[in-house]
């Protein structure tokens, strides 16, 4: 049985990981099928959807970022919309202060910060004291840059230790150590070789200490590894996130809900 801490509850799933589903309330986000907002929403809870992820700010490659104000007039409608009809987890993918406290008040649960509390060092303290759950994901560079380093070292080791120093900085700002998930960014500043390393060892990642977020669906490395488009990539993106679970991970970030659903309930009962 996985759990979660949430703000106000403990959430728990008893097939091997939560599912995350994408709501991109974006007109640019990579895969144009994951676009949308209320009635995106509600698909992904009848799907079976664990949490909700809604993002107002693309990070596909190659994007650029967005005003405060753009970021909120995209999500807010959405979260408030799914808050009169469900109580389902939501998790907001922002990097900014002003977008999660507008978006906790109408409901939000969880931090999806890809700068792992980096870009608005007003953000750790509000989500301390609020006691929000937050998702530290690693990547290098910004999304307009970040494809042009992809080499590593050790991929494993440095993501490893970035991660640690974020997450004992969060810890540091009064963040309980429960309430952090840690995503190693596949695609975010990484090649063929790195994603699938870390997808291969994402169970290791800080010791193993706090739970793991694969976000992995339709990337660029599904295609690399396929060879086909972004439209086609659902079958890799299912057998890369078995692959994931099976190594540690406890959420998989996914456009493709029921998919993924049938897929861990049958890998539940198998094993």
């Amino acid at each position: 049985m996985k759990t979660l801490v949430l703000p106000n509850r403990i959430i728990s799933t008893p097939l091997p990981a939560f599912i995350m589903g994408i709501v991109n309330a974006t007109p640019d986000s990579f895969f144009e099928r994951s676009r949308g907002g209320l009635e995106r929403a509600l698909k992904l809870i009848e799907e079976g959807a664990d949490i909700l992820d809604i993002g107002g700010e693309s990070t596909r490659p190659g994007a650029q970022y967005v005003s405060a104000e753009e970021e909120l007039s995209r999500i807010i409608p959405v979260i408030r919309a799914v808050r009169k009809v469900s109580d389902i987890p939501i998790s907001v993918d922002t990097r900014k202060k002003v977008v999660m406290e507008q978006a906790f008040l109408e409901g939000a649960d969880i931090l999806n910060d890809v700068s792992a509390l980096e870009d608005d060092k007003a953000l750790a303290e509000f989500v301390a004291l609020k006691k929000i759950t937050v998702i530290l994901m690693h990547k290098r560079g910004i999304p307009a840059i970040m494809q042009n380093n992809t080499q590593y070292a050790d991929a494993v080791l440095d993501v490893s230790d970035y991660l640690e120093s974020r997450a004992r900085y969060a810890i540091s700002c009064g963040i309980e150590k429960t309430r952090i998930i840690v995503d190693p960014g596949i695609g975010f500043g990484k090649d063929v070789v790195a994603n699938s390393a870390l997808i291969k060892n994402c169970g290791t990642l800080c010791g193993g200490d706090y739970p793991v977020l694969i976000g992995i669906s339709r990337k660029t490395c599904i295609g690399d590894m396929t060879g086909h488009g972004v439209d086609e990539r659902l079958y890799g993106t299912v057998a890369a996130n078995v692959i994931a679970i099976q190594n540690g991970a406890s959420i998989v970030r996914v456009h493709d809900v029921i998919a993924t659903a049938d897929t861990l309930k049958v890998m539940n009962y198998l094993q």
